[in-house]
């Protein structure tokens, strides 16, 4: 918790002075265990997230969010349209399982997973600390006037960030139009698509934009997901926390006096050194207790675990800890909630994965023609239907055929071509389906129609046939 004589943090946020305009951050360079560990889950997920476009099974790109065409892939399976619900519960799944991590961890999606900050936190800033140089000297050369030296440093880093804004979204661009396509862009080049051209340099600028200026900005303006977790968290949810118990004690915080007995003085473990506020990329103390800005990046941890080293008092005075743990010393539970979160988890991915493994790689729609009669041809009734035949896989099927169920009858199409799919393709057609009086028992007759290839029932689809109802 924050000392009782200074609570300005509860008005304002890090990123703003006293004058309401943005204060720019500049953090410290981290170092230390969590940040290794840090940079080696972050590029992993940057070589998936490069990855994942250009990858395919079976056929199908891994990740692919075509909006326009309405086709998407999601670990190699292709949805369609007609696969909406699955994608919506996927999207509902993701939501509760962030939503699960937040209660019981915190905000550690944002740490170490979320991309605006392995790309701002990684990628960005490790190549300013490579131009510019550590905190002191990035705000040393701020407030420097533009002198040869700045310009080429600031030319050099712009340039850098622009060339890699480029490359982002064009994976980006991946992701929506299909690798395929980008590559054949690629070849083709921007005058002959100069509209898809204006659209990647467009992304390019808002890439730029967001890691060269805006920054923690998205995580505190755009983002919805710091205000969504103070619903999420309580006083048992794990997030990266300072011991105000250790670090306070009686007298709270103070420097380190070379003579001084801190046990009879009644000062805690913090030294007040400021250096976990130095270090934060969110310019926020972590020692004023749970705030919206942070991240749980951990860069505080691994700088007070150095301080609390080199003057010889214990590690984790900042540290992944509950509230209760700290102000309680209780262990780790899982709570109620936490465990409501899970099975309704366990229920939605189960959900998800019977309706996956029923799903068909074909799909049949047969209906009437809106405002057609029946037709009478001698003992037999006519009704005409159209069809559309959707090939969800990456293989091409020929040979197929609609055959009935249901009744004895005959379908009879309208053309004399074959009915054969591309890869990822639809088909449309007419067709008239006749069937004998007897038959019919009533006016409105379901039938069950199946789609065969090679003489192999692929699908099955039902329909509405009508008839008179004096037939019979």
């Amino acid at each position: 918790m924050a000392p009782k004589a200074d609570q300005r943090f509860r008005d304002s946020i890090g990123t703003i002075d006293e004058k309401g305009k943005r204060r720019f951050i500049f953090p410290k360079k981290p170092s230390g265990r969590l940040y290794r560990y840090r940079k080696i889950v972050s590029y992993v997920l940057l070589a998936i997230l490069v990855a994942n476009p250009f990858v395919k099974v079976n056929g199908n790109q891994f990740m692919l969010f075509n909006v326009m065409e309405r086709r998407f892939n999601i670990f190699g399976f292709p949805f369609w349209p007609q696969d909406f619900y699955l994608f919506v519960i996927v999207l509902i799944i993701m939501v509760i399982f962030v939503a699960l991590f937040t209660v019981v961890y915190g905000r550690i999606f944002c740490g170490w997973i979320c991309p605006q900050t392995i790309f701002l936190e990684m990628v960005f800033r490790r190549i300013e600390y490579w131009i510019d140089g550590d905190r002191n000297a990035q705000v040393k050369l701020d407030r420097q006037p533009w002198d040869a030296q700045k310009i080429t440093k600031r030319i050099t880093k712009w340039s850098i960030f622009f060339a890699i804004s480029f490359a982002i979204a064009n994976v980006f661009l991946a992701y929506v139009i299909g690798s395929d396509e980008l590559m054949s862009l690629a070849m083709e080049g921007p005058a002959a698509h100069p509209g898809k051209f204006a659209a990647l340099l467009l992304f390019t600028g808002v890439f730029y934009f967001v890691f060269t200026w805006f920054r923690e900005q998205v995580c505190i303006i755009a983002c919805p997901y710091g205000r969504l977790q103070g619903v999420l968290l309580d006083n048992k949810t794990i997030n990266v926390a300072y011991d105000f118990v250790r670090g306070e004690k009686q007298s709270g915080r103070g420097k380190i006096s070379r003579h001084e007995d801190r046990v009879l003085s009644g000062k805690g473990d913090c030294i007040d050194c400021a250096l976990c506020v130095a270090v934060c990329p969110m310019g926020i103390d972590i020692r004023n207790g749970v705030q919206l800005e942070c991240t749980n990046c951990t860069a505080c941890i691994d700088e007070c675990d150095t301080v609390m080293k080199s003057v010889g008092f214990p590690k984790g005075l900042i540290r992944y800890a509950s509230e209760a743990e700290i102000v309680n010393k209780t262990p780790f539970r899982f709570t109620a909630r936490m465990k409501g979160y899970t099975a309704v988890l366990a229920i939605l991915v189960s959900v998800l994965l019977g309706l996956m493994l029923m799903r068909n790689d074909v799909e049949a729609t047969v209906l009437r023609v809106p405002g057609q009669l029946f037709q009478h041809e001698g003992d037999r009734i006519s009704n005409v239907f159209t069809f559309r035949i959707v090939n969800k896989t990456s293989k091409d099927m020929d040979n197929l055929e609609l055959r009935l169920l249901s009744h004895d009858g005959e379908i009879v199409k309208v053309g004399e071509q074959e009915l054969s799919l591309r890869s990822e393709g639809m088909i449309r057609g007419t067709v008239f389906i006749k069937i004998a009086g007897h038959e019919l028992k009533s006016d409105k007759t379901e039938l069950q129609l199946g789609l065969f290839h090679h003489g192999k029932l692929i699908e099955k689809t039902n329909t509405n046939f009508l008839s008179p109802r004096t037939f019979n």
